[in-house]
């Protein structure tokens, strides 16, 4: 079964094609993971995944979603974030992170506090973004990055991966997508620049370009670099998925080892067409037309849905997200219903 065998990717093997999509908690302060991030993320490593990728976590503190989110700018979470990967380690699977910056998404509330946008007075703060236009009228009016904060941003994602590799991650990855700061200078929708940043696509794709090129300068060669992109904006004159094809030629040139393929989440104004594997099709194209690794989300829900899609060389993994919520022993349930044996922990053994 193509779910359950190996992936070689430089010095790194994971255990089957099952990783735990970054998922937001908003359960930290100050930017540091605790024991709920510890039992969040270590139980599905129990569960069987081969990666565990943490939440979408911060390079700056204007980076983050909101307050509660995680971070990896100073040495104290950089250390909390040490001993929840050596946990994920022990259990087999490949402890990985998430290095974001939200841009004009940022100071929010928790979805379950409205999730709309936060005062300076109230704990917020002033987000960025390549231009000044909000995502919707519910978020903060960003400050466009001038040209030294823009030069700026690949170094805070290089500092970031060092502080990840230190505390014990073996894999890393740039959140390009969902309508974060990355993403925005990739759409025309929110990005109007007319400098070297804004405008063509070679000057749109710039940024990311500049930091995947300092990630992989500082982490170690023998550890994978993956990139999640929105592969569409489902938007009219938007990012498409022409675009994403020729950016993932582009990133595999500068040393990516997998793309990440989600989509929209930019624009308020996006129709998606959503439906069990409903993103799966970008990843095919994608893997097929610019010849890279590629990770399919969304909606994947079905061991034999999982399997399908790697057996018809669709994706080279799956990640799941709420799946891996309502049930962290999605890999185990998977292995017995396609006839494999479950690997699971000694301690749970009797239970196989």
């Amino acid at each position: 079964m193509e779910l359950f065998e190996p992936l070689a990717q430089r010095g790194l093997s994971l255990r089957n094609r099952i990783v735990v999509s970054p998922m937001c908690q908003y359960s930290a302060h100050q930017g540091v993971p605790n024991e709920w991030h510890l039992v969040h993320l270590g139980a599905r490593a129990v569960g069987g995944a081969a990666a565990v990728f943490t939440e979408a976590t911060a390079v700056t503190p204007e980076g983050r979603i909101s307050a509660a989110d995680t971070g990896i700018w100073n040495d104290a979470q950089q250390q909390a974030w040490a001993r929840i990967a050596a946990f994920i380690e022990t259990q087999g699977a490949v402890p990985a992170m998430q290095l974001a910056h939200a841009g004009r998404k940022a100071s929010t509330a928790p979805p379950w506090a409205g999730g709309k946008a936060v005062a300076d007075e109230d704990g917020g703060w002033q987000p960025l973004a390549p231009g000044e236009a909000p995502f919707s009228a519910d978020y903060r009016i960003p400050r466009a990055l001038d040209a030294a904060a823009i030069a700026a941003l690949p170094a805070r994602f290089a500092d970031a991966a060092r502080r990840a590799d230190t505390a014990g991650f073996g894999l890393v990855e740039i959140h390009a997508a969902h309508g974060y700061l990355l993403h925005q200078f990739l759409s025309p929708l929110s990005n109007p620049r007319t400098d070297a940043y804004g405008g063509s696509f070679e000057n749109r794709t710039r940024l990311l370009r500049e930091v995947v090129a300092a990630v992989r300068a500082v982490w170690p060669e023998r550890k994978p670099l993956w990139v999640r992109i929105s592969a569409t904006d489902w938007v009219e004159g938007g990012w498409e998925i022409e675009q994403s094809v020729a950016l993932c030629r582009t990133l595999r040139a500068l040393g990516v080892d997998l793309v990440d393929v989600s989509s929209g989440g930019l624009d308020p104004r996006q129709h998606v067409a959503a439906g069990p594997g409903y993103q799966v099709g970008f990843a095919a194209r994608i893997r097929r037309e610019a010849d890279i690794a590629i990770g399919a989300v969304g909606m994947i829900t079905d061991p034999v849905q999982a399997e399908t899609i790697l057996a018809t060389g669709q994706a080279d993994v799956v990640l799941l997200a709420r799946e891996l919520l309502r049930d962290p022993y999605f890999p185990r349930r998977a292995a017995h219903a396609l006839g494999v044996k479950p690997d699971a922990p000694r301690q749970y053994l009797r239970a196989w």
